[in-house]
This record gives structure tokens, sequence and C-alpha cells, in this order.
């Protein structure tokens, strides 16, 4: 057993949480128990996850993506009001940890899916270092790069070059819906980018730069940094988690 307050305190010291400029809070979003003996992880705060960490009799909710975005209408009605009163019902904290958990070095979902992947990882830069440089250990083509994170991620990614056949070897990631940063590993003279999603500029981009662009699932890449701080949670305090995954093609 532990209390949230010490979860939350170390949580955010070890994820540096104030050194972060974010779309929504950082830790505590929604209020439950004071002690936490169980701890269901998730990508997002969806209904669907929080009814598991009912089932599961959990008493924290720990997420990548939770609620109460910027820009996002306040008010608590519809799907948030069913969300928050389930939470509330059943005494249950919901935690988020968005860009934080993003770039950690050692949990981050950028770390985490080389990691997976097999990449070595060189650095990190661009805003809030949320860009990570690495290298694959030998050359692949393009296609067998794309073939690999299909294998691994069990998602078709969207593959995007002027040959698939090009070689690559120098990379760079961004886990999530990091397409806006591919000018930047362009800039830095990598072979290809992986990301989560993909928007229209990006096509062009690749044909004309001579850079793969790899949108491989936001969902699908950002699902390994939330269960390696969940397992170092569980760790530091001596309490059980588990990870509760749902399928989700975007």
């Amino acid at each position: 057993m532990a209390k949230r307050k010490e979860i939350l305190d170390w949580c955010a010291q070890q994820l540096a949480v104030a050194q972060f400029r974010d779309f929504s809070p950082n830790g505590l979003q929604v209020e439950g128990t004071d002690e936490v003996n169980s701890i269901v992880c998730a990508v997002s705060a969806s209904q669907a996850a929080i009814d598991f960490a009912v089932e599961q009799q959990a008493d924290m909710l720990l997420v990548h993506h939770g609620m109460f975005w910027k820009n996002e209408a306040a008010a608590i009605t519809g799907w948030k009001k069913r969300r928050i009163q389930t939470l509330l019902c059943h005494d249950i904290n919901l935690v988020g940890y968005h860009l934080p958990l993003d770039a950690h070095q050692q949990w981050g979902n950028n770390v985490q899916l080389a990691r997976r992947l097999g990449w070595q990882v060189d650095g990190c830069g661009g805003e809030q270092n949320l860009v990570q440089y690495g290298s694959l250990a030998q050359p692949q083509s393009a296609l067998e790069l794309a073939g690999q994170l299909e294998l691994s991620l069990s998602r078709k990614p969207v593959l995007l070059c002027a040959d698939v056949q090009q070689s690559v070897r120098k990379l760079a990631w961004c886990t999530g819906g990091g397409q806006s940063f591919f000018q930047l590993a362009i800039d830095a003279g990598v072979d290809a980018f992986v990301t989560g999603e993909v928007s229209e500029p990006q096509y062009h981009l690749a044909q004309e730069c001579g850079v793969v662009f790899i949108a491989a699932g936001h969902h699908a890449t950002e699902r390994y940094g939330i269960q390696a701080l969940a397992a170092a949670v569980a760790e530091q305090f001596g309490i059980s988690q588990q990870f509760f995954d749902e399928p989700n093609p975007v």
C-alpha cells in the first residue's frame, strides 16, 4: 500500500514535470482514494479503460493521454461527465503524464519504442527534447523498416518515400502526433523519420527531400512508455499494476 501523494511526488520528480509546457495537466486529474494498492495503466483515459479499472478494483488509472486538454470545452457533459462520474463513484484516481513521459530517457515513449525495435539511441532535440535521434544496427531499405514496424506494433504503417528500396541507417523519431517535426528531422540529415500520425504535407516533403517518412500509429507507438512508468511505480512502492489495451487503428 502507498499514499497517493507519495506516488505523485515521486513521479513529478522522476519525470521532471515542472520543466514542461504541456497541453493538459500532468499528475492528478481526478482525485480518488488516498491509499493505492493497485494500478491500471493505459494509453488513454477512455471509458473502456476506466471501466476496466473498475472491474479490477484498481485505486489508480495511470495514463499518457488524460483529460482536460487546452482549448477543450470546459463543461462537464456527455462523455466527459460519464468518465468522471465513473471515476468518482469508484474512488479511482486518474493520473496522467503527457509530454514528460514522451521525453523521459528511461521510461519515455521515444526510448521505449527504440528498445522494442532494437534501435540505437544517440540523443534528443527539438522542442522540449521531444525528437529522438539514433541509428539502426544494420542498414535497411525503407520497405524493410516499415515491415519491421508492422511486425513489432501489429499495425500496418503509412510509408512515404521516393523509393521503397532506399537505404536507411540514421533515424529520427517522435511517437504520437509528431509529424510537424519532419522538417527538423530532414534538417538533421537523417535517412528516415518515424512518428505516429501523418498529414498531407509530409507526402510532398518525403518525395522532394529524399527522406523516408513512416507513420506507424499514434496509439501503437505510445503503448510502451506508460507500461514502463507503471512498472517503475509498482516496484518503487510495492504495489500491483497491469496494462489495459484496446484496439485503436489511429
